[in-house]
C-alpha cells in the first residue's frame, strides 16, 4: 500500500485528485449549509411549519445520493454542475436537520429574559437566537462535511475524470486493490483534517460562550 501510494503521488498526481475532490466538497458544503440555514431557523422558530415540513425533510434525507445519479444526469448532464448538485443535496439535508434540532433546543429562558427586557421579536431573534445558534451552525457544517465526503464517490460517478472518487473507480475497474486502499485512506484523512480545522475555528469563535458558562 505504501508503494502504491508513492507511485500515485509521484506519477499519477494523486494530490491533484485530492484538491479536485476537496474543492467539490467545499462548494457543496458551503452552498448546502447556506441554503439550510434559513430553512433551519424557520422550522425551529415556527412549530406548525416544522410539523408540516419535517416528514418531507426526513423523506429526502433518507434517499441515498447514489440513487439520484441517473436523475441528476437527466436534468444537469454530466458536467461539473451535476457532481456539485449531488453534494449540495447531501449537505443540505444533513445540515438542516442538525440546525432546526439544535435551534429548537436553545434554552427558552434566554428568549423570555430578552422579551422581559423589552426586546421585540426581531431583536430577540438577532440578539439571542442567532448568537446561541453559532455552535449548532458549526455542528451542522461538520455533519454536512462528513456526509459530503461519504458522498463524493457517488458524485464523481457522473463522468468525472479526476478526483478521489474517480481514482477509486478507476482502480476498481482495473482491479488495483492497493490503489483503492490509498484512495479510500486519502478520503478519510482529508475529511479528518478538514474537520479538525472546523473544530479549531469553532473553538476560537465560541470562546465567549464557554466563558459565560
Amino acid at each position: 500500500m505504501l508503494s502504491a501510494g508513492r507511485v500515485l503521488f509521484t506519477e499519477q498526481d494523486l494530490l491533484f485528485d485530492v484538491r479536485v475532490s476537496m474543492t467539490r466538497v467545499c462548494i457543496g458544503v458551503a452552498v448546502g449549509s447556506l441554503l439550510a440555514l434559513p430553512v433551519g431557523f424557520l422550522l425551529a422558530w415556527y412549530p406548525t411549519l416544522r410539523a408540516m415540513a419535517e416528514p418531507l425533510v426526513n423523506f429526502f434525507r433518507a434517499l441515498p445520493p447514489i440513487a439520484l445519479v441517473p436523475l441528476v444526469i437527466v436534468y444537469f448532464g454530466i458536467g461539473e454542475d451535476a457532481r456539485i448538485s449531488i453534494l449540495v443535496y447531501a449537505s443540505f439535508f444533513a445540515a438542516v436537520i442538525v440546525l432546526f434540532e439544535g435551534i429548537s433546543s436553545i434554552d427558552p429562558l434566554l428568549v423570555r429574559a430578552t422579551r422581559v427586557l423589552g426586546a421585540n421579536p426581531w431583536e430577540v431573534f438577532i440578539r439571542t437566537v442567532v448568537p446561541a445558534s453559532v455552535p449548532h451552525l458549526f455542528t451542522a457544517v461538520r455533519v454536512a462535511l462528513g456526509v459530503s465526503w461519504a458522498t463524493v464517490v457517488a458524485a464523481e460517478l457522473v463522468a468525472a475524470q479526476r478526483g478521489l472518487g474517480a481514482a477509486i473507480q478507476d482502480a476498481a475497474t482495473f482491479y488495483r486493490i492497493p490503489d483503492m486502499y490509498v484512495g479510500i485512506a486519502m478520503i478519510g484523512a482529508t475529511a479528518l483534517l478538514m474537520d479538525l480545522v472546523l473544530k479549531l475555528i469553532q473553538s476560537r469563535l465560541t470562546t465567549w460562550q464557554e466563558k459565560t458558562r
